[in-house]
C-alpha cells in the first residue's frame, strides 16, 4: 500500500452536484450501495432512489429533494468504496461543502445516516420555504479575489440598505454572493464595473448562505438539537470557521451558523494542504470539489468516486 496514500482526506459535495442516474452503478455492482438506497427509501417514505436513478431531472433538482439524494449517493459511494477496499486506511480527515458537510458528519459517525437524511430534508424544506418568504438568489463572481468582492459586496449593502454577501468562497478567484435581489443586482454591476472577468447569475431562486435564510436556521436549529449526535470519530473540517468540528456542541453550531454563513472552502482545503494531506477522494455525485482543489492546490492529487470505475481507480492509487 502507497504510504503517501495515508494522508488522504474524503470530500464529500453540496446542492449543484447531483445528476440523474447518480448512484445507479454503485446500486447494481454493490450490495452496500443498494442498502443504502433502499434505506433512503424506507426512511423518507418515497422512492428516493427512483428519482436519483431515472429524475426527471426538474424534481431531483428542487433542493427539498437535491439535499438527500446526494447525501444517499455520497453514502452509498462511501460504503461501496469500504465493500471493494476493506483494507483501506482511514482518512485523515473529513469535509463537505455546504449540504455536503451532513454527509461528512455521517462518515466521521457523528451523525446516523437515517438521521441525517431527515436533516437534509428539513433542511431543504426549510431553506425553500425561506426562498418564498424572502426571494433572492445567487451570482457566480470569476476572476476577482475574495477581499474584493468582500469590499464591493459591503458598498452594495450601503448603497440599497438590502443584503448581499459571499456565500461561498470556492476557490481563488472563483466566489459565489448571496442575497436579496436588489442589493445583488447592484453588486454584480459594481463587480463588472470593477474588473471581474465575468459575473453570472445562478439558476436558483434562493439565497443561500445569506441573512434571508435565518428563518430557515432558526428552525433548524430545533430539529438539529432534537437529533443525537456524537463527537466526529475522524475530523471534519466545518464550513463555517475552516477548523476541526470536535465536539457535538461544535457540530450543532456549525450545522446553524452554516445556513447564513459562508461557506469557507478554500480555507478549509489550505488546512487540510497545511496539515499534510496530499490527495482528496471525493465521495459521491460529480467532480466539482476535485476540481476546485485543483485551484486551490495543483499538487494535490484528486479523484472523484461516484462509481465503480471511480473505486477501481482508488484501488490502483492504493498500489502506486
Amino acid at each position: 500500500m502507497s504510504q503517501s496514500l495515508l494522508q488522504f482526506a474524503l470530500l464529500f459535495p453540496g446542492q449543484g452536484s447531483q445528476a440523474v442516474g447518480m448512484a445507479r452503478e454503485l446500486a447494481d455492482s454493490y450490495t452496500s450501495a443498494r442498502d443504502v438506497m433502499a434505506e433512503a427509501d424506507d426512511t423518507l417514505g418515497f422512492s428516493l432512489s427512483t428519482l436519483c436513478f431515472d429524475g426527471p431531472e426538474e424534481v431531483l433538482t428542487d433542493t427539498i429533494n437535491a439535499q438527500p439524494a446526494l447525501m444517499a449517493a455520497s453514502v452509498a459511494a462511501l460504503r461501496a468504496i469500504h465493500e471493494a477496499i476493506p483494507d483501506l486506511p482511514a482518512p485523515a480527515a473529513l469535509a463537505g461543502h455546504s449540504m455536503g458537510e451532513y454527509s461528512a458528519l455521517v462518515a466521521a459517525g457523528s451523525l446516523s445516516y437515517a438521521d441525517g437524511l431527515r436533516l437534509v430534508r428539513e433542511r431543504g424544506r426549510l431553506m425553500k420555504e425561506a426562498g418564498e418568504r424572502s426571494p433572492g438568489g445567487m451570482a457566480a463572481v470569476l476572476g476577482m479575489e475574495i477581499d474584493g468582492v468582500d469590499a464591493i459586496c459591503a458598498e452594495a449593502r450601503t448603497s440599497t440598505g438590502g443584503v448581499v454577501q459571499v456565500a461561498n468562497d470556492n476557490c481563488p478567484g472563483q466566489v459565489v454572493i448571496s442575497g436579496d435581489d436588489r442589493a445583488l443586482e447592484d453588486a454584480m454591476q459594481r463587480l463588472s464595473g470593477a474588473g471581474a472577468r465575468k459575473v453570472v447569475r445562478l439558476a436558483v431562486s434562493i439565497a443561500a448562505h445569506s441573512p434571508l435564510m435565518a428563518p430557515a436556521a432558526a428552525e433548524l436549529q430545533r430539529a438539529i438539537e432534537a437529533t443525537d449526535l456524537q463527537p466526529p470519530a475522524i475530523p471534519v473540517i466545518g464550513n463555517v470557521h475552516a477548523m476541526p468540528l470536535q465536539t457535538v456542541e461544535d457540530v450543532r453550531a456549525d450545522l446553524v451558523a452554516q445556513l447564513t454563513a459562508s461557506v469557507r472552502w478554500t480555507g478549509s482545503m489550505r488546512l487540510l494542504v497545511g496539515q499534510g494531506i496530499n490527495t482528496v477522494v471525493e465521495v459521491g455525485s460529480g467532480d466539482v470539489l476535485s476540481n476546485l482543489m485543483k485551484r486551490i492546490e495543483r499538487d494535490v492529487r484528486r479523484l472523484a468516486v461516484g462509481d465503480p470505475s471511480g473505486i477501481e481507480r482508488l484501488r490502483a492509487l492504493m498500489t502506486e
